[in-house]
C-alpha cells in the first residue's frame, strides 16, 4: 500500500513506473489509494479521474481482482453518477470489455469450449475433489480448468458486480439492460444454466426493489412508460435465451414477469411485441404438454395479427389458419370424470392453475375444446385452412364413420409429413391420439363386442400394446364402459347397466346413446310423457291457473304499486345521495393525497436539487482553485502570446523597444492595447457618423423623386378600379335579370298547381278536424268526470277541515279556561303571600323598636352611673391629696411597708397593680368605707367584703337598693369575670373608675 497521499497525476506516473518493472500489485495498491482519498477524489474532473480509472480497472482484470474493481467502481459512480454520467459508462463499458476479451483469449488457448462445472460460485465442492483424486486427469483437463474457468468466474462477477452498480440509478438505465442482455448472451454462449436462474432471480429482485424506491429525481420509478419499456424488452431477450437453453421454468417464471409488467403498463405494448409474447407463450405450452393452452395461445397470436397487420399476404394467413386448426383438433378429448372423482381428486388445484393460465392470455376464463371450436368457427379460421384440413376437421368433429376414419386421417398425415408445411409434423403423434380415442368411442356406440384383431385394423397407424394401454387409460377416465376378454381376444362395451357416463352433452359426432344412458333416462324420459298426457287430459289447466296467479299478481300490483313506487323513489334518493357522499370523499381524498404527493415530490426534488448543487459549487470552487493556481503560473506567456498573436498588439510590440517591454508587465501592455483599440473605435465612429449623413440625404432625395411618379401610378389605378367596377356591376345586373325571369316562369308554373293544393289542404284539414272533435269531445267527457271527482273530494276535504277546526277550538277554549283557572289561583295565592309578608314585617319592625328604646335606656343608666363614679374618684383623689400633704415622715414608711405588702398580695390575687392597690391601702389608713380594713382589700381575689365610700355591698353581702335601677345583665357584673361563677363587688367598680381615670 502506498504510505502517503499523491496527486493523482502522480499516482499514475508511478503506477506505470511499478508495471514497467513488473509488479501490478503494487501499481493497483498505489491507484487505489486515490479513490480512497477523499481530498484528491471529490476535487477533480474527470478528465484527470478517467485515465486513472482505467488503468486501475486493466490492473484489476489482469490479477482477476473482482472485488477490487468493485471497490473502485462503486466509488466512481458516486463522484461521476449526477456529474458526468458518460465518462461512467464509457468506463463500465471499457471493464466489461477488457474481461470478455480475456476470457475469449482463454477460450481459445482451451481445448474445452463450455466448462463442466455446475456452479462458478462453488468451484472446488468435496464431490469434484473426490472425483479428481480418484479420476485420470491430462494436463489438457488441468489447463482447460486452470485457464478458462477463472476467467469465466471473474467475467460473470463483473456482470453481477455492474449491474447492482446501476440498478437504481435513472441515468444509467440504458446501460443497466444492456449489461443485462449481455450477461444472458454470456450464459447462452458458455451454457451456464445456473448462473442463468441466478441472473433471473437477480432481475427479479433488483425490480421488487425498484417498485419499493421512493419517487426522486435520480431513482428509477416503474411508473415511467420508459422504464417500463426497457424492462419489457429484457424479459423479452430473458424469454428467448431460456427457451434457447430449454429451461421451460424460467421462461414460464419470465413470461409471469412480461405479463404483470404489461398489466403495470397503462397503454397496451405494440402489436409487434404482443405476437413475439403469444408466440413464445404457445412454444412453453407446447413444451410444458398444455396442448389445450397452447392452441388458445396460437388463436391469440391469429386474431391480434389478423387485426394488426395490414399488409398480410393470403399465403401466410392460410399458413396461420392451418396451424392453428390442426393445434385445436390435437388437443386431447376431455375426460368425463364423475362426481365421486371430483372429490377425490389428487392433483393439487387444477381450476386454480387453469385460471392462472388463463390470465396469462388475457381470458375471462379457461378455454375448453369445445370453446377453442367455437371459436375457429366463429373467426372463420376453417375456410381459410388448406381443404386437406377442413376435410380432416369434418371428419373429426362432425361425420359419423368409424370404419373409414382412421384411413382417412391417415391420409392426411401422410400428405402432411410430405409436404413439410411449416412444421405441423409435431403435431402427428397427439391428432393420432386423439383419432384413435375416437374410433373406439363411434365403435362403442356400434358394436357391442368387437375382436381386437378387427380393432386393430380399423386403427391404421397403432400397435396393440399401444391400443390396448389407449383403452385403459379411457377405463380409467372413465370415458366409457370398455372390458378386454384375453382369452376370446375381443373388447366388450357397455355392459355394466348401473354406471354411466356424466350428463353432460357428449363431444363429438353421436350415433346413439349408451344402454347405460337409455337406463338412467327412463325416469326422465317417463315424467316427460306423463306431462304430457295431462297436458291433453285437461288442456284448459294452465291457462286456468296462469290466469287466477295473474289476477293474483295484478291484484297485488295494484294494492302495492304505490308504496313500492315511494320506496323505489326513496331508494334512488338514497342512492343518489350516498353517490354524491362517496364522490364527495373520494374527491376529496384525492384532492388531499395529490397535494401530499406534490408537497412530498417537491421537497424531495427542492432537497436534491439543493445537495446536487451544493456539491457542484464545492466541487466548482475547488476546482476553480486549482485553475487559478495554475493559471497564475501561465498568465505572464500567454498574456504576451495573446498580445502578440492580434493586430493590436503588434502594434503595440513595433511601437516599443525590447528594453520598454522588459521594464513592463503583462497588465501595463494589455493597458496600452486597450488604449489602441479605445482610439481605433472612436475613429470608426466618426467616420460611421459621416457615412449615416450622406446615406440619409441620398435617402431623402430619392424620396422627393418618386413622389410625382407615385401620383401618376395612383391615378392609373383608379381608372383600372372603376373599369373593374363598373364591369363586375354590369354582369351582376345581367346575372339579376335572369333570375327574374326564372322566377316568374317558375311561379307560373307554381300557380297551376294552387286548385290542387288548396284541394288536398281542405280535404286534409277536414280529416283533422274530425279527429280532433272526437278529441275534444273525449276531452271534455275525461274533464266533467275529474271536475265531478274533484269536486266531490273538495267536499270531502271542507267537511274535514270544518270537523278539524271545531275540535281544535273546543281545544282551545278547554285550554283557555284551565289556564285562566291556573291564573285565579296564583293571584290568590300571591296576595295571602304578600300579607302574611307585610303582617312578618310590622312585628319585626315592631320588635327592633322595642330593642332599640332599651338600648336607649340602658346607655342612659350607664351614663348616669359613669358619671357619679367619676364623682367618687374625684372625692377620693381630693382625699388622697390632703393626707400627702398633713402626714408625718414616720406614717409615710409604714404606709410605704403596708404598701408594698398590700402590692404582693394583690398580685397573688390577681387584682390590677395600680389602681386597686393604692386605693384599698388608703382607704385602710382613713378607716373609711366597709370594715375589714387592710385584709379585706387583700382577699379581694376571693371574696369581696368591703366597699368603698359607701357604695359597696352591706355586711349581709345583700346588694343595695341603690342597683336595683342596674338591668339584670348588668347587676354585679360590670366589667368582672364571670367564668368561676363569682360575683363582682362594687369595688371592681371602683378599680375600673380608677384605671380608666388613670387611663384618662
Amino acid at each position: 500500500m502506498a504510505r502517503y497521499g499523491q496527486r493523482p497525476e502522480n499516482a499514475l506516473k508511478r503506477a506505470n513506473e511499478f508495471i514497467d518493472v513488473g509488479k501490478p500489485a503494487r501499481a493497483l495498491d498505489t491507484l487505489q489509494e486515490v479513490f480512497r482519498n477523499k481530498k484528491w477524489s471529490y476535487n477533480l474532473s474527470e478528465s484527470i479521474l478517467e485515465p486513472i480509472m482505467f488503468k486501475y480497472l486493466d490492473l484489476c482484470v489482469e490479477l482477476k481482482k473482482s472485488h477490487i474493481a468493485k471497490e473502485g467502481l462503486f466509488q466512481y459512480r458516486n463522484l461521476f453518477q449526477s456529474v458526468n454520467v458518460g465518462s461512467l459508462e464509457n468506463v463500465i463499458r471499457g471493464y466489461l470489455r477488457m474481461a470478455e476479451e480475456k476470457t475469449e483469449n482463454a477460450r481459445e488457448k482451451s481445448a474445452q469450449a463450455v466448462i463442466d462445472i455446475d456452479d462458478l460460485d462453488n468451484l472446488a465442492t468435496p464431490e469434484s475433489i473426490l472425483l479428481s483424486a480418484v479420476s485420470g486427469e491430462d494436463a489438457q483437463d488441468r489447463s482447460d480448468r486452470t485457464i478458462l474457468t477463472p476467467w469465466v468466474k471473474f467475467l460473470w462477477e463483473s456482470y453481477c458486480q455492474c449491474l447492482e452498480l446501476l440498478r437504481t440509478n435513472a441515468h444509467v438505465e440504458t446501460l443497466y439492460h444492456d449489461i443485462a442482455r449481455m450477461a444472458f448472451q454470456f450464459c447462452l454462449k458458455y451454457n451456464r444454466k445456473t448462473e442463468f436462474r441466478k441472473l433471473c432471480d437477480k432481475l427479479r429482485k433488483h425490480l421488487e426493489d425498484i417498485c419499493k424506491l421512493p419517487t426522486q429525481v435520480a431513482n428509477v420509478s416503474i411508473s415511467k412508460p420508459e422504464t417500463q419499456q426497457f424492462n419489457l424488452e429484457t424479459r423479452l431477450f430473458q424469454l428467448d435465451s431460456a427457451i434457447q437453453m430449454e429451461l421451460w421454468q424460467e421462461a414460464y417464471k419470465a413470461i409471469e414477469d412480461i405479463h404483470n409488467l404489461m398489466n403495470m403498463s397503462k397503454k397496451m405494448p405494440v402489436p409487434k411485441t404482443m405476437a413475439n409474447y403469444y408466440q413464445k407463450l404457445a412454444m412453453v405450452f407446447w413444451k410444458a404438454g398444455n396442448y389445450l393452452f397452447h392452441a388458445a395461445a396460437l388463436l391469440k397470436l391469429y386474431q391480434l395479427s389478423k387485426d394488426m397487420k395490414k399488409n398480410m399476404t393470403p399465403e401466410e394467413l392460410q399458413k396461420m389458419a392451418c396451424r392453428v386448426l390442426i393445434a385445436t383438433l390435437a388437443i386431447p378429448l376431455p375426460s368425463a370424470h364423475p362426481e365421486f372423482d371430483r372429490f377425490i381428486e389428487t392433483d393439487k388445484s387444477p381450476m386454480e392453475k387453469a385460471q392462472k393460465l388463463a390470465v396469462l392470455l388475457s381470458l375471462p376464463q379457461p378455454p375448453t375444446r369445445a370453446s377453442l371450436l367455437k371459436d375457429v368457427t366463429r373467426y372463420n379460421v376453417i375456410h381459410l385452412a388448406t381443404p386437406q384440413l377442413q376435410d380432416l376437421y369434418n371428419w373429426l368433429e362432425v361425420d359419423f364413420h368409424p370404419l373409414l376414419l382412421c384411413g382417412r386421417v391417415h391420409s392426411v398425415i401422410e400428405s402432411l409429413q410430405v409436404e413439410d408445411q411449416s412444421g405441423l409434423q409435431l403435431y402427428v403423434p397427439a391428432l393420432q391420439d386423439v383419432t384413435l380415442v375416437r374410433l373406439v368411442r363411434q365403435v362403442a356406440q356400434v358394436y357391442q363386442t368387437i375382436e381386437f384383431k378387427r380393432l386393430i385394423s380399423l386403427a391404421k397407424f397403432t400397435t396393440a400394446f399401444h391400443m390396448e394401454r389407449l383403452l385403459v387409460d379411457c377405463v380409467r377416465h372413465n370415458d366409457m364402459q370398455i372390458r378386454i376378454d384375453h382369452g376370446k381376444d375381443c373388447v366388450h362395451f357397455g355392459m355394466d347397466l348401473s354406471e354411466s357416463q356424466r350428463e353432460d352433452k357428449p363431444e363429438g359426432p353421436t350415433l346413439q346413446s349408451m344402454p347405460s344412458e337409455q337406463i338412467r333416462n327412463q325416469l326422465v324420459n317417463m315424467a316427460t310423457v306423463l306431462h304430457q298426457s295431462i297436458a291433453v287430459i285437461n288442456p284448459h289447466k294452465k291457462r286456468q291457473e296462469r290466469e287466477k296467479v295473474r289476477a293474483a299478481m295484478v291484484a297485488s300490483y295494484h294494492d302495492n304499486k304505490v308504496r313500492e313506487h315511494e320506496m323505489i323513489l326513496q331508494r334512488h334518493k338514497i342512492i343518489e345521495d350516498r353517490k354524491e357522499y362517496i364522490e364527495k370523499l373520494n374527491t376529496v381524498r384525492e384532492e388531499e393525497e395529490q397535494r401530499r404527493l406534490e408537497e412530498i415530490a417537491k421537497q424531495q426534488a427542492l432537497a436534491e436539487q439543493k445537495r446536487l448543487e451544493q456539491e457542484r459549487e464545492e466541487r466548482e470552487r475547488k476546482r476553480a482553485q486549482n485553475e487559478i493556481q495554475q493559471i497564475k503560473d501561465r498568465h505572464w506567456k500567454e498574456k504576451m502570446a495573446q498580445i502578440s498573436q492580434t493586430a493590436h498588439g503588434q502594434k503595440i510590440l513595433k511601437k516599443l523597444d525590447e528594453d520598454d517591454i522588459k521594464k513592463m508587465d503583462a497588465d501595463q501592455i494589455a493597458a496600452r492595447e486597450v488604449e489602441e483599440l479605445q482610439k481605433e473605435k472612436r475613429e470608426l465612429q466618426a467616420k460611421l457618423k459621416s457615412q449615416e449623413k450622406k446615406v440619409d440625404y441620398f435617402e431623402r432625395a430619392k424620396r422627393i423623386e418618386e413622389i410625382p411618379l407615385l401620383q401618376v401610378s395612383m391615378k392609373e389605378r383608379q381608372l383600372q378600379d372603376q373599369a373593374f367596377w363598373e364591369q363586375q356591376e354590369s354582369e351582376r345586373i345581367a346575372t339579376a335579370i335572369e333570375e327574374r325571369k326564372l322566377a316568374v316562369a317558375t311561379q307560373e308554373r307554381m300557380i297551376r298547381m294552387k286548385p290542387d293544393k288548396d284541394t288536398f289542404l281542405e280535404k286534409l284539414l277536414k280529416e283533422r278536424n274530425v279527429l280532433y272533435e272526437d278529441k275534444v269531445r273525449e276531452f271534455e267527457q275525461m274533464l266533467a268526470e275529474e271536475r265531478r271527482k274533484r269536486l266531490d273530494d273538495r267536499k270531502t276535504k271542507r267537511k274535514e277541515e270544518r270537523r278539524r277546526k271545531y275540535l281544535r277550538e273546543k281545544e282551545e277554549e278547554e285550554e283557555r279556561l284551565q289556564e285562566e283557572m291556573r291564573r285565579i289561583q296564583e293571584e290568590e295565592y300571591q296576595q295571602a303571600m304578600a300579607l302574611s309578608m307585610k303582617k312578618q314585617e310590622e312585628e319585626e319592625r315592631r320588635e327592633r323598636e322595642e330593642k332599640e328604646q332599651r338600648y336607649k335606656e340602658q346607655q342612659e343608666m350607664l351614663d348616669r352611673a359613669a358619671a357619679k363614679q367619676r364623682a367618687r374618684e374625684e372625692e377620693i383623689e381630693r382625699k388622697l391629696q390632703e393626707e400627702r400633704e398633713t402626714g408625718g415622715r414616720d406614717k409615710m414608711m409604714r404606709d410605704r411597708d403596708s404598701k408594698a405588702e398590700g402590692g404582693a398580695s394583690t398580685w397573688r390575687s390577681g387584682a390590677p397593680k395600680r389602681g386597686g392597690g393604692e386605693v384599698g391601702d388608703r382607704d385602710a389608713s382613713s378607716g373609711g368605707g366597709g370594715g375589714g380594713g387592710a385584709g379585706a382589700w387583700r382577699k379581694f381575689g376571693d371574696k369581696p367584703t368591703a366597699a368603698v365610700g359607701g357604695g359597696g355591698q352591706e355586711e349581709g353581702g345583700a346588694p343595695k337598693k341603690d342597683d336595683a335601677w342596674k338591668p339584670s345583665r348588668l347587676r354585679g357584673n360590670i366589667g368582672g369575670d364571670s367564668r368561676g361563677g363569682e360575683q363582682p363587688t362594687k369595688e371592681d367598680s371602683w378599680r375600673r373608675g380608677g384605671d380608666r381615670s388613670e387611663g384618662g
